[in-house]
């Protein structure tokens, strides 16, 4: 496994993005899953999928284990939401979710436009279901307060994995 690898998770709207991007304007490795890892498949075989939906949302899993092997950061964060997390979970030394109050969410939502997940009526019907039952994110992660700005947030997380540390 890699020197020490650490997942950021939370459903839509609670600043996975903009974790990955303070995270990246301080120096570290941040990947956003969204851009860089994930695609429309099954979550269970990886089988590619057609359409854009919330249940196809996966990550290559050998994609995320061949970074997570890499030697070559001291530390690497994942920052995005999976629905086949499950498959490769266990090569995190952490996992964080992000929270927001419903009002936070609603209000970051109502910023989004339309053709950004989340903007459309139906996706947000679907999140704020999300944000009420809490499934499809990780149990038992160290749960991180979003509703601050995201420079604090940041230095939560860093506190946390104690990657500050790291030269």
């Amino acid at each position: 496994m890699g020197i020490r690898n650490y997942l950021i998770e939370g459903i839509s709207g609670t600043g996975k993005t903009s974790a990955c991007k303070e995270l990246q304007r301080r120096g570290y490795h941040a990947i956003n899953g969204d851009n860089e890892l994930a695609y429309q498949g099954d979550p269970e075989t990886g089988s590619p999928t057609d359409g854009l939906t919330h249940e196809h949302h996966i990550w290559h899993v050998d994609k995320v284990r061949a970074l997570a092997a890499s030697q070559d950061e001291a530390v690497i964060f994942f920052c995005g939401g999976s629905r086949n997390f499950s498959k490769f979970i266990d090569l995190f030394d952490g996992v964080f979710v992000l929270e927001v109050d419903l009002d936070t969410l609603i209000r970051r939502l109502d910023e989004r436009p339309e053709d950004e997940w989340g903007g459309k009526q139906t996706e947000r019907e679907l999140i704020m279901r999300l944000h009420r039952t809490k499934e499809d994110i990780p149990k038992n992660g160290i749960i991180i307060d979003a509703t601050a700005p995201i420079a604090r947030v940041v230095d939560e997380i860093l506190r946390q994995s104690e990657a500050s540390k790291t030269p």
